[in-house]
């Protein structure tokens, strides 16, 4: 009796146990949004139907354009509320107040540029017609909150964190924040800054160099310009977030009916961004009486930021414009609450920042403001300050402005209904400055570059590359360059468009927008395909934004080819690389071995010479090896390792690092080279905030696919060589993909990387991510017959009352 008692109480216990598993997975699942039937609203004027189609994408229809963004605030809300709660406290610099002490440092530098501050004051800068709009979307989160039934979605539940009302400066704070990962060109300033400390002028303008085909900017003597300024630039640098990686950027063309088999345009877009989970973007159609788009929306704002409406569409690449500059200003000695202008002395604006820190007292937080911007030197992590008591830095940036209108630009894109239309719609988008292709139903086609962009003066011979001594008003803006004169077209002789970060400014344009375009390998090779066919369609633009030839690794292959092989593995490397073509298919070895060979060559090239600089400024930076490997201005003696009493050549790094490669590449993968596969290393990854990197809920939440192309193919998939766990994992691609058929733009298609949920127990977490890296798409349709077909849900919302 007593042996069936013992036997009968592990049974019970893991009964037990396994109905508490049961019950608390109903409970979570509650958090899943409610798809069907009717809920009566605050905030609304009239009925709206939400109709989520066989894909989740929501389908809006509204009596008025109100209740139209209310009712995305709603469906943002219900799919993605993590994500709207990470992008709120990301933007107010309100981290540490769930996470602790470790998001401290995030925060003071973001409360010291002042990001919710500037949201603030361009919200009371608004129209009424932009105020009501933010405040509709803001109100349907919120309808969103007061409303639901069950658990909140398991990050809220993991990390103690409740949702609070969503505000339009929200919105707001995001938008800026978007500009933010855009920008980041103060980070090179700060290279070239770190970069005087050990290398001539020369040395920095091969290490950097210029747009293939332009001369190097000459810039003044660095050593004389900082000469007397003890600036500790090791710990300056560590404030500074990543520039934009090598590569990173997006592509778009559009081509005119002349050159389409419909004989309307034809327009494709796939903006590159950092890849998370849930993508960065949703996608979503509204639909009203005077508003008619369909496209990609970004969680925390009330438009449709890419695609199109019932005449025109429209697609983005960065331009990547210089908007941000540093200023080392001066304190003045006789007052350290002043600082030295050209004028004279001036006093600092000072603001305090209250930050809130889990399991911590608040801080307090001291903002000094020049007249070019916060002192951001101020927050540098660590305790030293980078920089002596009579020296501070300034950050200037053009989306620090209370007249910055973005915002506003959304809706009248959404309504726009042709060329000129267009034109005033994005007359209002400040920052950050896109190139925006646009084509038409009446069969036009068009280019322009619209954002802020700072004039420099003619006698500014830093042109925003380094910092600038701010007391020397030669570095002062001159107000901005008008949008008539940013770079345009309309309706080309050639019928065609196209952008993909390259340089858009051609030779004898008067003014400055940056010097740091990105290579032009993906615009190259774009054009070139365009150009192979007489007439395109959806299939030859879909084969287009596939394609994973890289030029880069077509221009390496015959240096690595003339290494004389050390041994059998490298015999067998060299036989499998010669007579591959560069194609970064996911399923072979060849593109491994190049991308490991770079890894290896760069480090050898100017790890010398950069000593502890090296680890932040290392990339795989193609132009400057390709001009190493050619000696085209002598930059082969970058091969010789300093350190060494022998002199190395090239010849000898190639093979070295071949060597190298081979080693590391059994180490990760095993020893049998005909079973390595590039799509397994360059697994592409989108990150979870702020999951990512802990072992049980990285694992959980992060989503993972294996996937071709590289940094420099049309289908990109950057990796990060300074990674050393996975420093061929795809982080940075193609966030969407959009293509726009004018002759019936029904028949337009569009694909993200993850899923329109983001809640974790939804089967739409991750229903998109394999068939994204497959390349296939879905229908951006608004015929109400064919979103009913397959629909998972109809949702009524009616007003409160």
């Amino acid at each position: 009796m007593k042996k069936r008692s013992l036997l009968r109480f592990p049974v019970a216990g893991i009964a037990i146990l396994l109905i508490v598993v049961l019950l608390g997975y109903l409970y979570l699942r509650s958090s899943l949004p409610q798809l069907n039937g009717e809920l009566a609203l605050p905030g609304l004027s009239g009925l709206v139907e939400i109709v989520r189609d066989a894909n989740a994408v929501p389908h809006i229809f509204a009596k008025s354009s109100r209740d139209a963004y209310f009712a995305l605030g709603f469906a943002h809300a219900q799919d993605r509320l993590w994500q709207l709660e990470m992008n709120r406290r990301i933007g107010s610099g309100r981290l540490a107040e769930a996470f602790g002490p470790a998001a401290l440092d995030n925060d003071k530098f973001l409360r010291t540029l002042g990001i919710r501050r500037t949201a603030q004051a361009i919200y009371r800068n608004l129209d009424t017609v932009t105020g009501d709009r933010l405040r509709a979307y803001a109100a349907g989160i919120n309808a969103l909150l007061a409303t639901r039934h069950g658990s909140l979605p398991v990050e809220f539940l993991i990390t103690g964190i409740t949702p609070e009302p969503w505000t339009p400066v929200d919105s707001i704070c995001w938008q800026i924040m978007m500009a933010w990962d855009l920008g980041g060109n103060w980070s090179s300033e700060l290279l070239r800054l770190r970069l005087a400390k050990r290398l001539t002028n020369a040395q920095i303008d091969q290490l950097l160099p210029p747009y293939p085909g332009d001369a190097a900017t000459q810039l003044p003597n660095l050593h004389q310009l900082y000469a007397g300024l003890d600036i500790d630039t090791t710990r300056l640098a560590m404030a500074a977030p990543p520039s934009l990686p090598e590569g990173a950027g997006s592509n778009n063309w559009v081509v005119a009916g002349t050159r389409s088999a419909t004989g309307k345009p034809l327009l494709a877009n796939d903006p590159h961004l950092g890849l998370a989970a849930p993508a960065i973007w949703y996608f979503a159609h509204l639909d009203a009486p005077d508003l008619h788009v369909i496209g990609a929306t970004l969680p925390g704002l009330p438009a449709v930021v890419l695609g199109r409406n019932q005449r025109i569409a429209w697609g983005f690449t960065n331009t990547g414009p210089d908007v941000q500059d540093l200023f080392i200003e001066k304190t003045d000695p006789t007052d350290n609450a002043n600082y030295v202008a050209p004028d004279g002395p001036r006093r600092f604006d000072v603001v305090e920042e209250r930050i809130k820190i889990k399991g911590a007292p608040d801080l307090v937080l001291r903002v000094r403001i020049s007249r070019h911007g916060p002192m951001i030197s101020d927050v540098i992590k660590g305790a030293a300050s980078p920089l002596p008591p009579s020296l501070g830095l300034a950050f200037q940036w053009t989306a620090l402005s209370s007249e910055d209108r973005t915002i506003v630009a959304g809706d009248k894109l959404a309504r726009a209904a042709n060329w000129q239309d267009f034109l005033t719609a994005v007359r209002d988008l400040h920052s950050p400055e896109q190139n925006i292709v646009y084509a038409d139903v009446d069969g036009n086609i068009g280019f322009i570059a619209p954002g802020r962009v700072p004039i420099r003066k003619s006698d500014n011979d830093l042109h925003g590359l380094a910092p600038a001594p701010g007391w020397d008003a030669r570095y002062d803006w001159a107000g901005f360059i008008p949008l008539e004169q940013l770079p345009q077209q309309f309706n080309p002789s050639s019928g065609k468009i196209v952008t993909a970060n390259q340089k858009i400014t051609p030779d004898g344009y008067p003014y400055w927008i940056t010097s740091e375009w990105a290579p032009p390998y993906r615009a190259t090779r774009i054009n070139a395909l365009l150009d192979a066919i007489p007439t395109h369609s959806l299939a030859s633009f879909r084969h287009i934004q596939g394609d994973t030839q890289s030029q880069v690794a077509q221009e390496l292959l015959p240096f690595i080819l003339r290494s004389a092989a050390r041994g059998e593995k490298e015999r067998e490397a060299l036989a499998l690389l010669k007579h591959w073509n560069g194609d970064m298919l996911a399923d072979a070895p060849q593109p491994l071995l190049l991308h490991a060979w770079l890894r290896e060559f760069t480090r050898l090239v100017y790890k010398d010479e950069l000593g502890d600089l090296f680890a932040g400024a290392w990339d795989q930076r193609s132009v400057f090896m390709l001009n190493v490997l050619r000696n085209a201005n002598g930059e082969a003696r970058w091969c010789d390792d300093v350190s060494t009493p022998m002199t190395e050549t090239c010849d000898m790094q190639i093979a070295r690092a071949l060597s190298l490669a081979i080693r590391d590449l059994q180490r990760r993968y095993g020893d049998d080279m005909s079973k390595w596969r590039w799509g397994e290393a360059h697994i592409a990854r989108s990150t979870h905030r702020p999951f990512s990197g802990k072992a049980v809920l990285g694992a959980l939440f992060d989503i993972t696919v294996p996937s071709p192309g590289d940094t420099y193919t049309i289908n990109v998939g950057r990796n990060t060589i300074k990674d050393e766990q996975e420093p061929f994992a795809n982080r940075h691609a193609p966030s969407l993909r959009a293509i726009y058929d004018l002759g019936d733009l029904d028949r337009s298609l569009f694909m993200h990387s993850t899923g329109q949920s983001g809640n974790r127990l939804s089967p739409h977490y991750n229903d998109l991510s394999k068939r994204w890296v497959c390349m296939e798409y879905l229908p951006m349709t608004m015929k109400r017959t064919d979103i009913d077909r397959g629909a998972i849900g109809t949702l009524r919302l009616t007003p409160d009352g």
